[in-house]
């Protein structure tokens, strides 16, 4: 039994318990930090302390049954009895308890943080895709309602002896459009349909138990500290008062009886709802021969349903959270080691494509430049169209190795993210400079030689600001020396000489 497997709905118990576990060591702490302090006074000093720590009634009598709980009370009472015969131990109780168990328990609460954090994040990630699972409901519910009407309306135009030849022409056409989108809305909707239900299975039956049976685990870690605490409260103890043997073995023997184990099966038996996971969402299909008003009325399901997931939103989610992508692009779904290894391996995948597609342009250009001396070897202007594709696909490649890149250094950060970049982008540095080599053994074949191909009028200003390109102002005429190749820019020259590249659309 583990609280993945069996408690995969008690999300609130489980926040509930794990919050208990905390505030009992730091009651635990507190405890031990005010006994040093009373451990001076009298008697009936810790007589008061052992009763203001004792539990009382309600709730309190629920968590006595878990035996970590449990120890502690009988602790209390143990301290009551040999209260009159305490001397002064302050000082190992401080550094052997107090200091140790309050640096324990900044960790615990920050694992705690984690794991309700990773939780909530995978809730927040099913709720968007359930949204645009619904969205693209609608949407089919909708695009099929308006195709029913429109193939209605063609029969009732086909069927009218009034109507000429083109309004039946006119109608069926418009039915058939719109029969043609509502089959895209349908695919759509089963795609998303598809992805939705994988998506929830994954929530149900992997991401969510690992997240509970990990904080099962941290709650059983933090139990057994807790006894080895109690244990050790009456272990320093021991040894500067051995008179008081008798009733310091009951305090340790309260510590051994707990069962962290016994302690999770018992928080089982009270919280299992024993309810099964929900079953995969059915697919509504509009397109068989349901009538306009069950379609409306499909628009607007009732709003009783299973619960999606054990989950209640008590907490206000920051904005940053609202916008947060579903399974995004830059997976940051995953956790930060794994993320960090797929987004290396994107970049990788990108720089060898980018590699591959920078010496494919540099063998166009070259064979291009062959064909334009010899022409009987080849027409210059064939090759055009793979040109400018191959361009086309350098900067977008170019575009999204930056943003993986980017990514990449958000996700290892610091010194460590510019080196695994720096490692990665070795080998991509020469092939940048690739383009600009290019450019140039071609205009070194044809310095001498090289005259303008035309005129142009700038239509707007535009400012150079990058290494090759230079600005112009509007109305400005400007010389040609090479034209746009399909990837947006020329290569003009300016009356004053200067030479450069600028965006074609920006010239007549």
């Amino acid at each position: 039994m583990d609280w993945g497997t069996d408690l995969w709905d008690q999300y609130d118990h489980i926040d509930k318990h794990t919050q208990s576990g905390l505030d009992l060591v730091e009651r635990y702490i507190k405890f031990v930090k005010e006994r040093t302090e009373i451990e001076q006074g009298y008697a009936k000093q810790l007589r008061n302390l052992s009763k203001k720590y004792a539990k009382r009634g309600g709730k309190d009598e629920q968590d006595c049954k878990f035996s970590n709980h449990a120890s502690l009370q009988e602790i209390l009472n143990e301290l009551n009895d040999y209260a009159g015969q305490r001397e002064l131990i302050a000082e190992n109780m401080m550094t052997g308890i107090c200091v140790d168990l309050t640096k324990y328990l900044q960790d615990l609460k920050q694992e705690r943080k984690t794991h309700l954090a990773d939780a909530k994040k995978a809730q927040q990630n099913l709720e968007i895709s359930f949204k645009q699972l619904e969205s693209t409901k609608k949407r089919f519910a909708k695009e099929w309602a308006e195709t029913e009407k429109a193939t209605q309306q063609a029969e009732k135009t086909e069927n009218d002896v009034n109507a000429t030849r083109l309004d039946v022409e006119k109608a069926k056409t418009h039915a058939h459009g719109r029969t043609h989108m509502a089959e895209e809305c349908r695919n759509d909707y089963a795609a998303q349909l598809q992805k939705y239900n994988k998506e929830q299975n994954f929530f149900y039956y992997t991401e969510i138990p690992q997240i509970f049976n990990k904080m099962q685990d941290m709650d059983e870690l933090r139990i057994r500290r807790m006894a080895e605490g109690y244990c050790q409260f009456a272990d320093i103890e021991k040894k500067v008062q051995p008179i008081i043997s008798k009733c310091l073995e009951g305090i340790s023997t309260a510590g051994g009886k707990i069962n962290e184990k016994q302690d999770s099966m018992l928080f089982i038996e009270q919280h299992k709802s024993g309810f099964e996971r929900p079953a995969d969402v059915e697919f509504e299909d509009y397109t068989q021969g349901i009538k306009s008003a069950t379609s409306e009325s499909s628009l607007n399901p009732p709003k009783v349903r299973a619960k999606l997931w054990p989950f209640s939103k008590k907490t206000k989610i920051s904005q940053a959270e609202k916008h947060m992508p579903p399974l995004a692009e830059d997976f940051s779904h995953l956790p930060p080691e794994q993320r960090k290894k797929r987004l290396q391996s994107k970049i990788d995948e990108i720089s060898k494509e980018l590699q591959k597609a920078l010496d494919q342009s540099e063998a166009l250009e070259k064979m291009k430049g062959v064909y334009e001396q010899n022409t009987q070897m080849g027409d210059p202007s064939s090759l055009e169209p793979q040109i400018s594709e191959t361009s086309q696909n350098i900067g977008r490649l170019r575009g999204e190795l930056a943003k993986y890149e980017m990514w990449l250094s958000e996700a290892v950060g610091g010194e460590e993210s510019s080196n695994a970049i720096n490692n990665n982008t070795q080998h991509t540095g020469v092939a940048a400079e690739q383009p600009q080599n290019i450019y140039l053994e071609f205009d070194d074949d044809f310095d001498d030689v090289e005259t303008p191909v035309g005129q142009c009028m700038a239509l707007y200003t535009f400012q150079g600001n990058s290494e090759g390109t230079i600005s112009i102002t509007e109305g400005e005429m400007l010389s040609v020396m090479e034209e746009d190749k399909g990837d947006g820019w020329m290569r003009v020259l300016r009356a004053g000489g200067e030479e450069g590249y600028i965006p074609s659309s920006y010239v007549k």
